[in-house]
């Protein structure tokens, strides 16, 4: 059976789970125009594993509207499920809707889900957003390891030059992905202040992160 918007819109108004699953999952098949019409009603859904299926897609069809994008996604940052809320922020993030930094920030400082922090640290680098900057310092003294990664790629992304200081100290961490990050977000920032820290990491006993620091090495 061939998937038309009809189709799909007959399965996202099913009683059926695994209907409603394989529609929105069927969203992608579709033009971008038509599919984003038709991930609007999916997140709603009762459902948390349709809402995020659905959310995931935004970083595509949302271009399809930026400004409708944006309201939506901002009210997803306040769905119960945290995986819809850390969906809504990557999205956010991929579609580099800075406007959305206060909803980020406040999401940020009220939640206690270790991956809605990890998805909104994530999304500050991908803004480019200076405003973040602090956020990202204040996330590096959280306890979670996959957060404080985050933290330290999206120092990279930024651009500000500061967190050359900040990261020196992550530079001889004994987690070597974090080693790894830093050497890639020092790459990213390439100051002078930098060089004698890649130096350093390129005799890292790791080769990922040996390597990584060696790249921007002459």
């Amino acid at each position: 059976m061939s998937i038309t918007p009809d189709t799909v819109k007959k399965k996202l108004e099913s009683e059926d789970l695994g209907d409603r699953l394989r529609g929105v999952n069927e969203i992608r098949q579709l033009e971008p125009g038509v599919g984003f019409e038709l991930v609007q009603s999916a997140i709603t859904d009762k459902n948390a594993r349709v809402r995020y299926s659905a959310v995931s897609q935004f970083d595509t069809l949302g271009t399809q509207d930026l400004d409708k994008s944006l309201n939506l996604l901002r009210g997803l940052l306040q769905d119960p499920e945290a995986d819809v809320q850390a969906a809504a922020a990557d999205c956010l993030g991929g579609l580099k809707l800075i406007a959305a930094f206060d909803d980020l920030q406040q999401l940020y400082q009220s939640t206690e889900e270790w991956i809605v922090k990890l998805s909104v640290i994530a999304a500050l680098g991908e803004l480019g957003e200076p405003r973040g900057f602090d956020m990202l310092k204040q996330a590096l003294s959280e306890d979670n390891d996959l957060v404080k990664t985050a933290a330290i790629s999206s120092m990279g992304e930024l651009g500000n030059t500061e967190a050359v200081s900040i990261l020196e100290s992550y530079a001889s961490n004994s987690d070597w992905q974090i080693r790894y990050r830093v050497a890639q977000a020092l790459n990213r920032l390439g100051t002078e202040q930098a060089k004698p820290i890649l130096d350093n990491l390129a005799n890292d006993q790791v080769e990922a992160v040996a390597e990584e620091a060696k790249k921007n090495i002459s």
